[in-house]
């Protein structure tokens, strides 16, 4: 399977980005499962071997998408997976920051829709 799975693991405490996102992403043909938590992304993560992609809302109470990343990174079994990082606050640095923590793409919230898919079609070839 490896790359050629397009299963999608969204991980966002904001049912409305989850909404649109599986919307945007099923249309296109992308399986998508769900988390409403950094620690419920990570236990499918550990549970389901076919994830082919990660998107990470870094704004999440609990545990953060950046200290989720670090578990996904310092994790042998999830350490390759691509970890898109999206983020609301499209700060000066924001992007270097989610980079520096691990993530391999980042997208700022609004998402577009565009970039999303362009990112998941070109980088990933998902």
């Amino acid at each position: 399977m490896g790359s050629s799975s397009k299963k999608v693991l969204i991980i966002d405490d904001d049912t409305r980005n989850i909404y649109a996102l599986r919307m945007v992403l099923k249309a296109k043909g992308y399986d998508c499962i769900t988390a409403m938590d950094a620690q419920a992304g990570l236990q499918l993560l550990a549970d389901q071997q076919d994830i082919g992609i990660v998107l990470m809302d870094m704004m999440m109470p609990e545990m953060d998408g950046y200290e989720a990343l670090g578990r996904i990174r310092g994790d042998a079994r999830t350490a390759a997976i691509p970890v898109i990082a999206v983020t609301a606050q499209a700060m000066v640095g924001d992007r270097e920051k989610c980079l520096a923590a691990g993530a391999s793409e980042y997208v700022s919230k609004p998402i577009d829709q565009d970039i999303l898919l362009d990112i998941l079609k070109n980088k990933f070839n998902m």
